[in-house]
């Protein structure tokens, strides 16, 4: 059924209810402005439901330095981002930093991967990384397998449960006194007077400032408020394992294993339009992936297997941008939505309600694909 909205202006609505949407969501209506979230149905494509759940900051932005700066930003705001959404809710999204692991099976590929880090150490000082030959990796993972030529190592990485992250978004946000509205698909927005007109199948509501978070949608919402969102879908496919005993303690970027025990091993990135469905010679492929670094996982049991798009720009980069023609309507668009999760709310909600744009933000916007 959907949802007779109050006749009342709102002070920002946003698009989107998934990770992004939601974390920026929460960051306004916690700042006390009165919010509300036009949400999708149930069947609606959504990445959140693909998200690994790492915090992952090692290897980003090795064409972009400030994207790895904006990740490490992010990851250090994950602690205080998560203690608070514990306090407001009681849900525990089990944010951990460990580090995390880049595993190499040849001595090639450890070598480029060290030689990626080293760049983008060098550019940044604060991206700390150190590389580990087997011997030295199998002392902090004792269930590596002997086909690994070594794995490379930050303290800047981290994990955390997706779902439960997004349970707790929702129930901070409506705790802050924010709307929600599901099954709200927004086909129109009209610039009115300096605010902005929603329709929302045959309803409309108004609101002084609007966020594009849609995902895949802002493709088609930006250009209704003079913004460009160039996104596409890539397929990712991820494996779930029946609950084993502890053998992991750290994320790696293939395989993990979360506090209740399963793990989840992925992932691939496939251009196949707007087909989510899982395929078996992929499965098989990730399967293969994970079992050759981690033998244990041989004959452990799968339980669940999924494929979901991600968001993606041409560049892999996200897009931050106020439009220029109707100020107020603000574009948010990434694929990575939990690492970023802790910097769309605490950095990106106080830029829409009028703090200053982070200069971190100076690569992300549309227009350099404008070439």
């Amino acid at each position: 059924m959907q949802k007779n909205f109050d006749t009342s202006d709102y002070d920002v609505a946003v698009v989107g209810g998934g990770l992004v949407g939601m974390a920026i969501a929460f960051g306004l209506a916690k700042r006390g402005r009165k919010v509300i979230v036009c949400d999708g149905e149930d069947n609606s494509l959504r990445a959140a439901r693909g998200n690994f759940g790492l915090v992952w900051v090692q290897g980003k932005g090795t064409k972009c330095t400030n994207y790895a700066r904006w990740s490490l930003h992010s990851a250090d705001t994950w602690q205080g981002f998560s203690d608070d959404l514990e306090a407001r809710t009681g849900v525990s999204v089990g944010f951990e930093r460990p580090g995390g692991f880049n595993i190499a099976l040849q001595p090639d590929e450890l070598a480029a991967k060290a030689a990626t880090m080293q760049g983008l150490f060098e550019a940044e000082p604060r991206l700390k990384y150190e590389v580990l030959d087997r011997k030295a990796l199998a002392e902090r993972l004792p269930a590596i397998g002997p086909d690994v030529a070594g794995a490379i190592y930050s303290p800047n990485d981290g994990h955390v449960n997706p779902l439960y992250t997004l349970r707790a978004l929702f129930a901070a946000y409506e705790q802050a006194g924010g709307e929600y509205a599901p099954n709200a698909n927004v086909s129109a927005i009209t610039p009115s007077g300096g605010a902005f007109r929603l329709t929302v199948g045959d309803s409309t509501l108004n609101a002084g400032r609007v966020v594009l978070a849609a995902g895949l949608g802002n493709r088609t919402l930006a250009p209704m408020v003079g913004l460009s969102a160039p996104v596409k879908p890539l397929r990712g496919q991820i494996l779930v394992t029946e609950r084993v005993q502890p053998f992991l303690a750290y994320p790696t970027i293939y395989v993990r294993q979360t506090v209740e025990g399963s793990v989840m091993v992925g992932d691939s990135a496939e251009d196949v339009g707007f087909d989510d469905n899982v395929t078996p010679d992929v499965l098989g492929d990730i399967a293969r992936r994970a079992i050759a670094p981690f033998p244990i996982l041989k004959n452990v049991r799968l339980v669940r297997a999924w494929g979901a798009l991600r968001v993606m720009t041409p560049d892999g980069l996200p897009i931050y941008e106020e439009s220029t023609a109707h100020p107020g309507a603000f574009l948010a668009t990434c694929h990575s939505g939990v690492t970023l999760a802790a910097a769309h709310c605490e950095t990106i909600a106080p830029w829409i309600l009028g703090a200053d744009r982070p200069t971190l933000l100076d690569s992300f916007y549309a227009k350099r694909f404008a070439v």
